[in-house]
């Protein structure tokens, strides 16, 4: 049997998640033994300096033993991240025009603690 027939047997069910330079997916797949287990992978697009691209990717296995407890702590965990720090994603303080909303952090009395100087380069400024 050839390999990509045996993907395709392996794989039951699937849905993707495309988050930015991140992307997620969850497979239903079969053991030997034709029962079934779900794989969530995450695979993330990391670029070169030269313009080449690779992909990091990260797998967890989760057997069918396990999946209420699974539910149940990611249920509990989501739930605690969104009622401590809201739905606001505030990643878009990484972006090149992000500007401080609020004061620098002070270490006791000191002065505030200053950000260290870069010098932000686009590449169509090369």
């Amino acid at each position: 049997m050839r390999e990509n027939d045996m993907l395709e047997k392996d794989e039951i069910f699937s849905k993707v998640l495309r988050a930015g330079r991140r992307t997620y997916f969850f497979d239903v797949r079969a053991t030997k033994a034709d029962d079934y287990y779900i794989t969530i992978t995450e695979s993330k697009k990391f670029t070169e300096e030269d313009g080449s691209f690779h992909f990091k990717k990260h797998k967890i296995y989760l057997y069918k033993e396990d999946f209420a407890a699974f539910s149940e702590i990611l249920e509990e965990m989501t739930a605690y991240v969104l009622n401590n720090k809201g739905e606001e994603v505030i990643s878009e303080r990484h972006q090149k025009d992000f500007k401080r909303e609020y004061p620098l952090e002070t270490i006791s009395d000191e002065k505030p603690v200053a950000e260290k100087s870069f010098t932000d380069i686009d590449f169509d400024d090369i």
